[in-house]
């Protein structure tokens, strides 16, 4: 098959991290992909998806000119001619919707988000057939298609985009006499949870009886002059490190890692983090309380400083350990997420799709 894979940017970020894995199961399965942005935005994901070999088609347009951006991917898929278009997110799934009925193109659509903004819920509610097959990235995200936009099961698969390579480096065990390294990944939006955590940690500097610790928030994005202005105003121990270009190596430098998003879809940051032998903190929030257990973590609500303080205390007061927690995490996603595992569901999801393409070429010539 010819897979026309539909993202809406090149920014750094959970949706578009996961391409060069999901891809490759795609590649190897002997089909031919190349992927098209509806636009660039900051590019960090540029030089990833091009170094794991992959074609990219980006337009030069912004987030909200839709009308320009439907017109280049028709144009686009005009003269790429894909047997299948792969959308992800809503702008991608909507615009690859409408190019898919208008050139008799079947689509395949991911769902991401456990939670949709208003309006996107109901357009893609209403438009919801014109996707052959939804792919929901974790079971919360498949019980929100489900839902939400009323899927039937039957045009409903579930593949967890999270390949969980041994291989990666993990975390050197903290040593006493020295700072204990929070760290956390991940865009500077509201949605992150970072003024949350700023205001936990301005707590957490009137407890006693703390090893000495700092926050490390690897990350880019509009929030940044917001939380640059808390930082200084409490004298927190926080920096801001700007985008991480290897979070794998970012990650083996810490011993706790804290996620205080607002919300959630399956959170590929912190299951990383569990990969890399570091034990989380984070939101109950996505597929992330499916994951963690009082053996590799903590569950706090969502926006509720004084929670995600009381759970950072509990565990910087035993930071001894903290590594077998880690231990303990890292075991749990290469039980669940293992790459055999990703690839097989891959595979069992692209036959699926072939039988979609044959078909459509069934019908559409008969």
């Amino acid at each position: 098959m010819k897979i026309a894979y539909i993202i809406n940017s090149v920014e750094s970020g959970g949706a578009a991290l996961p391409v060069p894995a999901i891809t490759k199961v795609m590649r190897d399965a002997g089909h031919h992909v190349e992927v098209f942005a509806l636009t660039r935005r900051n590019g960090l994901a540029i030089e990833p998806l091009e170094n794991a070999g992959l074609t990219l088609h980006i337009r030069p347009g912004t987030r909200k000119d839709h009308l320009p951006a439907l017109r280049w991917l028709h144009k686009q898929m005009r003269a790429y001619k894909p047997d299948v278009i792969w959308t992800s997110l809503s702008r991608a799934t909507l615009l690859g919707q409408m190019v898919g009925q208008w050139q008799h193109i079947p689509v395949v659509s991911w769902q991401h988000s456990a939670r949709l903004k208003p309006l996107n819920a109901a357009l893609l509610r209403r438009f919801k057939n014109r996707s052959a097959l939804w792919v929901a990235d974790s079971s919360c995200v498949a019980e929100q298609t489900r839902r939400t936009l009323g899927v039937t099961p039957d045009r409903l698969v579930e593949w967890p985009i999270f390949r969980a390579d041994p291989d990666v480096p993990t975390a050197t065990p903290w040593q006493p006499g020295t700072p204990v390294r929070i760290g956390t990944l991940g865009r500077l939006h509201p949605v992150k949870g970072y003024d949350t955590l700023c205001a936990a940690i301005a707590l957490l500097q009137n407890c006693p009886d703390l090893p000495p610790f700092e926050v490390l928030i690897g990350g880019e994005g509009e929030e940044r002059p917001h939380l640059e202005a808390l930082i200084a105003k409490g004298q927190l121990p926080i920096q801001i490190l700007g985008h991480i270009k290897d979070p794998s190596v970012f990650l083996s430098r810490l011993h706790l890692y804290v996620q205080p998003s607002l919300w959630e879809g399956f959170c590929l940051a912190a299951h990383e983090a569990m990969l890399a032998s570091l034990p989380v903190v984070a939101s109950n929030a996505g597929e992330i309380p499916s994951s963690i257990t009082p053996q590799t973590g903590r569950i706090v609500p969502p926006q509720d400083s004084a929670a995600l303080a009381s759970a950072l205390e509990d565990l910087l007061k035993q930071p001894q350990h903290l590594a077998d927690m880690g231990q303990h995490a890292r075991a749990t996603v290469l039980a669940r997420f293992g790459a055999q595992h990703f690839d097989r569901i891959g595979r069992d999801i692209l036959a699926r799709v072939e039988q979609i393409v044959a078909h459509n070429i069934k019908t559409t010539t008969a």
